[in-house]
């Protein structure tokens, strides 16, 4: 049986009485992109907490690769690759020195590191940004930035938390075009967290979490077709009255 990614099986997560999450389980598959989608307040941002360790799970389960998250975090977490919402990049530091910073964390070899570091600079048109100061980019190139540095070492597993927010729409559609791309051209996993329901298109794998639940999952179209939905706002809107 083929190892996936990510498993993810009856997690639940309070903050004192508050809910967070309730009994969340599903996985992804090799080589495919999932859109994790709901309001905020659904629990996305608690539930990237808890696949990157930032919180701990008081019950359900966290696999990586077959490898707990709990039991083996080490091993887990370095096929792992993250954006968060909040940018976390040196803004007094260069763009190549955000990335050879990166790559020490990494122990990479300064050779191998160098030319992994001229791969993604290539890939995403900053290589005359090289040795400018971050906080002289413009909020794209700064994601750029942000999804070059988690790509680094090759991770084979990429988690994106609200990655395109506050970008205008064109440098979305270039940005979401490049995340759904990376999982032919790099064979990798995404679990991209998202409230811009205009980013997903009807053959994206999908999540629909709602009050920390998942109340569908599945490809956008066919959950479209089965609960008789024009649009993914619909949908939505009817699993929220219908969870409630």
């Amino acid at each position: 049986m083929t190892t996936k990614p990510l498993q993810v099986d009856n997690l639940s997560f309070n903050y004192g009485a508050l809910q967070a999450l309730d009994n969340v389980s599903f996985s992804i598959g090799a080589s495919t992109c999932v859109g994790l989608l709901g309001a905020n307040g659904s629990g996305k941002t608690t539930l990237f907490g808890l696949l990157t360790r930032l919180l701990s799970a008081p019950s359900g389960s966290i696999e990586l690769f077959g490898r707990s998250l709990n039991q083996d975090p080490g091993s887990a977490l370095k096929n792992m690759g993250v954006v968060f919402q909040q940018s976390s990049l040196d803004l007094d530091l260069s763009v190549e020195q955000n990335l050879n910073y990166h790559a020490a964390l990494h122990g990479m070899d300064r050779k191998f590191a160098r030319q992994r570091i001229n791969e993604e600079l290539a890939r995403f048109k900053l290589e005359n940004r090289a040795k400018d100061r971050v906080r002289h980019l413009n909020q794209g190139h700064r994601r750029r930035l942000e999804i070059a540095r988690a790509l680094l070492h090759q991770p084979r597993l990429l988690l994106l938390d609200e990655a395109t927010v506050g970008l205008d729409f064109e440098t979305r559609q270039m940005m979401n075009a490049h995340i759904r791309g990376l999982c032919e051209t790099d064979g990798i996993s995404v679990l991209w967290a998202t409230h811009l329901i205009e980013d997903i298109e009807r053959d994206d794998n999908i999540i629909l979490l709602q009050s920390g639940r998942v109340m569908a999952q599945g490809v956008c179209g066919l959950l479209l077709e089965t609960h008789q939905m024009t649009n993914l706002q619909a949908l939505m809107q009817r699993l929220s009255a219908e969870g409630s």
